[in-house]
């Protein structure tokens, strides 16, 4: 019954009427004069009919040939373009023509976030400009013109902070495309906090494994000795246990310093956004140190403004940690009845702030910053009159567990990580660290030093030092140039 009516409807009632009327008409001979004017009415409705038929059946193949429309998530929301500039990740939707043509791939949509990143306009450019991983533009090609849907990983660095990423492409489909035009959307998503968690893991146990064997062998050691032989000696019992506490110490900083330094690296590659005082800083450090000062026989001279002017961009926990361990580890190797400086300087900048305080010494940028990113910086220097380290030993000196030659025993033991923790910190807050010493001059011959692309031969010298400078970036200048410097010192234990 439904194709019957579904026939009839395809045929219009009047056309079986008209042929009806013909066939009557053909039998009856009076009837034929009206034969030829039925016959065009017949025609005409026909054809009539059929014209609005065929109209009809045209728009509604094009209703079913045509994309899903655009519509808002809302009635009153926002439309599905606002939604993607308004996602975390960075979106691009790019467009090619030919697959030979390379440079033709351009950027015809990206959301805030891939303009932030990839230091694209608003009305996009080409790929190649803001993407040049090989391995993410042949993805985009394979969704362009292969309509495959794929993803690759790939890594940014930029200095040491490097970033990891994960590249998402899928063709998209497009409604009169003009000379061979094809879409492709492409998705980058930010996995670096996931890669330095499982990094972080990693070296964590590969490091306290290696590092903390020794405190545990000698710990072992001398229980199986206070088990057996030295039982009854209460004198060697005294003197191991004394020991073995130090050596339970030492694994417990080691177990502190590998975890402050996991939690930095995680982080590193997003840069502080509050106001640290690093002059602040500098007199609580020197507060907190100035008993151990006095034990050592050592002077703690502060050379710079009052707290409380110039702000940097900086955490200020971590500004803290950068100056307590710069600290610490000048007042290691400080001679008794020495002093130990630090100065701080602002509106520096990066080659002031990367020159020689003294023309004698060897130095060696540990840690530089990205250029053009900041105008202005903040440095404080660290300098202690110890023993001085030799120019082939500066460039391990950030190194985890490194520990210069001959430096190893005695008081100054460490865990090694002091400095590793400090040039993270300053990497993360975008600025640098440099190293200048005056290590032992040679008996044979003299120190030849390179500074600044010239070769200097050196006369030698008994003075020794060795002195770190970090700087960070400043919120804008502040003409500290004219403002009175405060200069105070720490009370000297005598040393007699």
């Amino acid at each position: 019954m439904e194709k019957r009516q579904s026939v009839w409807k395809f045929i219009p009632p009047g056309t079986v009427i008209g042929c009806a009327i013909l066939i009557v008409m053909a039998f009856f001979p009076p009837l034929r004069s009206l034969l030829v004017f039925v016959a065009l009415l017949v025609i005409g409705y026909t054809a009539i009919r059929y014209l609005v038929l065929l109209g009809d059946a045209e728009e509604t193949i094009k209703a079913l040939k045509a994309p899903e429309k655009q519509v808002k998530v809302q009635p009153e929301g926002p439309s599905f373009q606002e939604v993607l500039r308004a996602v975390p990740d960075p979106v691009m939707i790019v467009s090619g023509h030919e697959p030979d043509d390379i440079a033709a791939r351009r950027v015809i949509f990206a959301n805030a976030a891939a303009q932030m990143v990839f230091h694209l306009r608003s009305d996009g450019g080409p790929l190649v400009g803001a993407i040049r991983v090989p391995e993410v533009l042949e993805c985009v090609d394979e969704a362009l013109f292969g309509g495959i849907t794929g993803s690759v990983d790939f890594e940014t660095s930029g200095g040491a902070r490097d970033q990891y990423w994960r590249a998402f492409s899928s063709p998209l489909p497009m409604e009169n495309a003009h000379d061979g035009q094809r879409l492709a959307l492409l998705v980058i998503r930010d996995e670096t906090d996931s890669r330095r968690m499982e990094r972080m893991r990693a070296d964590f146990l590969a490091n306290a494994s290696h590092e903390l064997r020794t405190p545990l062998a000698s710990i072992t050691g001398f229980i199986e000795t206070l088990r057996g032989p030295a039982r009854d000696d209460e004198k060697a019992r005294d003197k191991f246990l004394t020991i073995m506490s130090a050596q339970a110490d030492r694994m417990g900083r080691l177990i502190a310093d590998l975890l402050s330094l996991s939690r930095i690296e995680m982080s590193e590659h997003v840069p502080p956004s509050g106001e640290a005082d690093l002059a602040l800083a500098v007199r609580d450090v020197v507060d907190s140190l100035s008993v151990l000062a006095q034990q050592k026989g050592v002077r703690l001279r502060v050379d710079g403004p009052k707290p409380g002017l110039y702000p940097i961009i900086g955490d200020r926990d971590q500004i803290l940690q950068v100056v307590q361990n710069l600290t610490d580890n000048a007042l290691k190797y400080a001679p008794v009845g020495s002093e130990v400086s630090i100065t701080i300087c602002f509106d520096m900048t990066l080659p002031q702030a990367l020159s020689l305080s003294d023309k004698q010494a060897a130095k060696l940028i540990l840690l530089r910053p990205d250029r053009n990113v900041h105008e202005h910086y903040a440095r404080i220097t660290v300098r202690d009159e110890g023993p001085g380290i030799k120019r082939e030993f500066l460039p391990r000196l950030a190194e985890r567990f490194y520990r210069v030659e001959g430096q190893k025993s005695g008081d100054r033991l460490g865990t090694g990580l002091g400095l590793a923790i400090v040039k993270h910190i300053i990497n993360r807050h975008r600025g640098g660290l440099v190293v200048e010493s005056q290590g032992p001059a040679s008996a044979n011959e003299d120190d030849i030093l390179e500074r600044d692309g010239k070769v200097a031969i050196l006369p030698q010298t008994p003075q020794t030092f060795t002195a770190f400078s970090a700087y960070f970036p400043q919120t804008r200048a502040f003409g500290s140039a004219e403002t009175p410097r405060l200069v105070s010192d720490s009370p000297m234990k005598d040393a007699g």
